[in-house]
């Protein structure tokens, strides 16, 4: 049990029923099983069927894949929703109507309507738990989708597929992004194990957008698209990215799409990554609308609107500080490569932290490699995170001590590596890599709307060890 501080004040009004919904089983504890929100939607009147659903998968890419298929849905006209997790700095990201977070007051309203029927299902102890917070966010987007109402839903899977919350609709479009290994713990030791639970997406009938995966991955997806009837729209055959050059602000990118090839596409996201991502996302568009060929011009203006904070994102200019989210090996291999494209800073300084249940040897490897010294922190108040003495000890086996510095909070993490960039020289940066929380308490720190200053955290004196392993 969390003990209350005996200085804690009660929250009221919307913080107290985002701390009531957040103090449930946390995302990072899965009950795998729908018959939990299941049960939810039905007493709501089955919100997730009252518009057609797009899902999205994979191991890396897909939130900022449902990114880019609402914002061409929307330069089509088309009113959406979009559920993505998890948040960076508020919870009302999570659920967003026609590319804005939802209002305080409506997330408010939308828990009113569904909190008694909330309490009736956790009364039922279904395998044994009350339902999960991740379980409450998804019946509150489908509600708050149907509500509104939507012409159509993107929704991230939050972890694998089959069993995932999001999973209790039947999606019209499931995509699935790059398998690799991650979360092994809740899907599997092997890629193929992964992409099964992924392929759950993929029901009767449906038409599956498939990203290029690996060759065992990629067996395990068609043979399950075969099983259930599910049209197959696969990169490298039926669509693809064919070329891309960087552009001042994103890159320019063409891309074969249904209609045929496309050019002159400005995607304002860094890195080769985003723009498979944004070819994948232009094939579900594609798939969502029976195949048909999105008009060039629509495809362009939506493309042009996309906005994905903390992936590869630039909070901060003197010295430059990039923020991206990647946390596993595959998604750190393709952020190192679109920083290293997109900015060229020399030398390249990290702010890390990590949850103990990630590859971390790896990750640190990888970083190593591209990175001249590095800043390990913790996040605040996360139970999974590794702590900084024990990342500090692994950070050092990797980059050697020279390398490596200690904060104990972001802040001060921060500070030190913008310290040590501004006396490198003017052509420096940091790098934030490593954690969605990390990422999200940076954003507090630097960003509001877009590049630029707001708070500069060497106003702020250094937390813990000043010199760290390694001064």
């Amino acid at each position: 049990m969390t003990r209350t501080p005996e200085n804690h004040v009660p929250p009221t009004g919307h913080a107290r029923i985002v701390e009531s919904i957040t103090s449930r089983w946390p995302e990072h504890r899965v009950g795998p099983s729908l018959e939990r929100v299941r049960a939810l939607c039905g007493l709501l009147g089955s919100p997730q069927d009252a518009c057609p659903v797009i899902a999205v998968t994979g191991t890396n890419g897909k939130g900022s894949t449902a990114i880019m298929i609402d914002a061409v849905l929307r330069s089509m006209g088309l009113r959406t929703g979009c559920f993505s997790s998890p948040h960076l700095q508020d919870v009302t990201e999570r659920i967003c109507i026609d590319g804005a977070p939802i209002a305080a007051e409506r997330f408010d309203e939308v828990w009113e309507q569904i909190g008694p029927m909330v309490g009736m299902v956790d009364a039922r102890r279904i395998d044994g738990i009350a339902m999960t917070f991740f379980e409450v966010m998804t019946a509150m987007a489908y509600a708050a989708f149907a509500d509104a109402p939507v012409d159509a839903a993107v929704v991230e899977v939050g972890m694998g597929g089959r069993w995932d919350a999001t999973n209790v609709a039947d999606a019209r479009v499931a995509v699935v992004g790059p398998v690799d290994m991650d979360h092994m713990q809740y899907l599997g030791d092997t890629l193929g194990a992964i992409a099964g639970e992924k392929a759950g997406i993929i029901k009767p009938g449906s038409t599956a957008v498939l990203a290029g995966q690996q060759p065992e991955a990629a067996a395990v997806l068609s043979r399950h698209c075969v099983e259930v009837g599910a049209a197959m729209v696969r990169e490298g055959l039926d669509f693809a990215l064919l070329d891309r050059r960087p552009a001042v602000g994103g890159q320019l990118l063409r891309i074969e799409s249904a209609g045929g090839p496309i050019g002159d596409l400005f995607l304002p996201l860094y890195g080769a990554h985003m723009a498979h991502n944004a070819a994948v996302a232009t094939a579900a568009v594609e798939a969502f609308c029976g195949g048909r060929a999105v008009e060039p011009g629509i495809l362009a203006g939506g493309l042009a609107r996309v906005r994905a904070p903390a992936r590869l994102e630039a909070v901060h200019h003197d010295p430059l500080v990039v923020l991206d989210t990647a946390h596993n090996p595959h998604g750190v291999r393709a952020a190192l490569a679109g920083f290293r494209e997109a900015f060229d800073a020399r030398p390249a300084i990290g702010v890390l932290a990590m949850m103990a249940d990630k590859q971390i040897g790896t990750v640190l490897g990888l970083l190593a490699d591209e990175l001249d010294q590095i800043v390990v922190t913790a996040v605040h108040g996360n139970p999974r995170a590794m702590g900084v003495e024990d990342l500090a000890s692994a950070a050092i086996g990797a980059f050697g001590r020279t390398r490596v510095h200690t904060a104990a909070d972001t802040t001060g993490a921060l500070s030190r590596a913008m310290m040590i960039a501004r006396d490198s020289g003017g052509g420096a940066g940091v790098l934030v890599i490593g954690s969605v929380y990390l990422a999200g308490e940076v954003r507090d720190i630097l960003a509001d709307e877009g590049p630029g200053p707001v708070v500069d955290p060497l106003t702020v004196s250094v937390a813990g060890d000043p010199d760290g392993p390694g001064r």
